[in-house]
């Protein structure tokens, strides 16, 4: 009996940080951005990692509460801890953006949790990571075309334009002008202007 009441609470508990949540989620829609931070706070608080991460949007662009990007990132962390893909993808940008170059740990954290978005299907980490592979220090260019590839599939442009400058300049891919093109010619179809330009180049 213990053990059933015990059940009983634990999805009593999760059923309320969903209701809370959905109510945040109404109240946001209807500009009532306190009431809207107030419900997801209380549901992030259960460990519902859905609340957790609306906290950290409420958090990141001051909605309802102050902008605070340390708080909107300790949000982030425990909803990626549960593998929510955004938040996933919003902590390691923060981690990226706006922590020292030389934390190492927090740098293979961030790539960890990019590519852990990235493979859950969220294009600007698929996006994101394209384009750090391409970059880095030491370039890992066929890894940089994959997540490029994925996020162009997304209908991403800007990635599709990225992928085109691969076949052009043969980075990760062999030189191909003709697949270049291709794939410059999609980008400007749906309004890359970095595209637009190449292909007059």
């Amino acid at each position: 009996l213990e053990e059933a009441a015990f059940q009983l609470q634990q999805i009593f508990r999760i059923d309320i940080s969903i209701a809370l949540n959905i109510l945040g989620i109404e109240s946001m829609r209807a500009g009532h951005y306190r009431v809207a931070y107030t419900c997801f706070k209380l549901a992030a608080d259960q460990g519902y990692s859905k609340a957790q991460f609306n906290v950290g949007l409420c958090y990141e662009h001051g909605r309802g509460t102050e902008k605070d990007l340390e708080k909107a990132a300790f949000y982030y962390y425990h909803a990626a801890s549960s593998r929510h893909p955004m938040a996933q993808y919003r902590y390691a940008r923060y981690l990226l953006c706006h922590r020292p170059e030389n934390e190492w740990d927090g740098h293979q954290n961030a790539v960890t949790f990019l590519e852990q978005a990235a493979m859950a299907g969220i294009t600007e980490a698929q996006a994101y990571l394209g384009v750090f592979y391409m970059r880095g220090l030491q370039p890992k260019e066929k890894r940089g075309l994959k997540y490029l590839l994925l996020a162009a599939k997304n209908g991403d442009a800007q990635s599709r334009y990225h992928v085109g400058i691969c076949y052009e300049k043969g980075l990760g891919v062999q030189h191909n002008l003709a697949e270049a093109m291709k794939h410059y010619r999609q980008s400007a179809a749906a309004g890359n202007r970095n595209a637009q330009e190449r292909l007059r180049v």
